[in-house]
Parts: structure tokens; C-alpha cells; sequence
């Protein structure tokens, strides 16, 4: 990967996590974007995962741990995952569709995480549903953030490669 795109990558993941420290609603944040971003758009993978998880690492040292962190940046590293299928083809429907499903993975993975390694809800069947049903509402607003934030970061890069020969990922390094 050339530099200048390596840059501007990094550079707006690093806005994104910054962004997470702005006050906001709850799960209305950048950071499922940010993973999907970050699959779709460095060539190198480890690049993909490192970036995006490093900036959710750098704003919970801002915000803090849980003890459901690990579960958390498991879903992000399974929505990076998500991001190399949208990098096949970026399209403006596979990106939203990635993005849709990125909200759902997050909602199921860490709502579980909540449900196997907490005491807020029974270890049994009914105490699952108690917790998946309780977190219904805090749905729209992942939804809602993964769009818009996904809209925001694959928008700015095509607006990048479009104006900048540079930032094309065949591009020669400068």
C-alpha cells in the first residue's frame, strides 16, 4: 500500500475514535464503521485489523474497560472480516448491507457477552431473552451510527481517490 493512502486511512480512523469521545447517544458511535472501513480499505491485513482496533484501544483508555471488552473487540475484529468482503467490490449497497450486518453481529455477539459473563441476567434460556429483549432499543442507534458513519468514511475515501491520484490503491508510493 502507498503511503499517502496509508495515511489518509489511518488518519481518518483516528478522527473516527476521536469521535467516540464526543458526547453522544448511547451506541450511537463510530466504531463498527471504523472496523468495516478499516477491512475494506488497507491492503495489508494486518493493517486492517491493527488500525481500527488500536483507535477503539486508544478511546477506552480515554473512557475505560468493561468486562466485556474482549467480547467487544471480537465483534470488531469479525466486522473487520466484513469489511474484506465489502473490499471484493465497494458499492454503495454492499457497504450498507455490510453495515446493516455489522449492527447485527455487534447486537448478538456482545449482548451474549453480557448475558454468559454477567449477573444482570439468569444463565438459563429465559435469562438470554431477557437480555436481547432489553437491548432492543439501543439497536436503532448502532444501526443508525454504522450508516452514517460508514457513509461518512467510504464517502470521504472515494472523494480522496477521486480527487487524488495518490490515494488509489494501485498508486505508486511517493
Amino acid at each position: 500500500m502507498n503511503k499517502t493512502r496509508f495515511a489518509v486511512l489511518a488518519g481518518m480512523i483516528l478522527v473516527a475514535a476521536v469521535a467516540r469521545l464526543i458526547p453522544h447517544p448511547p451506541n450511537f458511535s463510530p466504531i463498527a464503521a471504523m472496523a468495516l472501513f478499516g477491512g475494506a480499505g488497507f491492503a495489508d491485513r494486518r493493517a486492517a485489523f491493527l488500525m481500527p482496533l488500536a483507535g477503539l484501544f486508544l478511546s477506552d483508555l480515554v473512557l475505560g474497560f468493561h468486562p466485556i471488552t474482549p467480547v467487544v473487540y471480537g465483534s470488531f475484529a469479525l466486522i473487520v472480516c466484513l469489511g474484506f468482503w465489502v473490499r471484493r467490490r465497494r458499492s454503495v449497497w454492499r457497504i450498507a448491507g455490510a453495515a446493516v450486518m455489522s449492527a447485527i453481529l455487534f447486537f448478538v455477539i456482545t449482548n451474549f457477552g453480557v448475558w454468559a459473563m454477567g449477573h444482570l441476567y439468569p444463565q438459563m434460556p429465559a435469562g438470554l431473552v431477557d437480555c436481547y429483549v432489553a437491548a432492543i432499543p439501543f439497536f436503532r442507534n448502532t444501526l443508525l451510527s454504522n450508516l452514517l458513519y460508514s457513509a461518512l468514511l467510504f464517502g470521504g475515501l472515494a472523494v480522496a481517490e477521486n480527487r487524488f491520484v495518490k490515494m488509489h490503491e494501485g498508486a505508486v508510493a511517493a
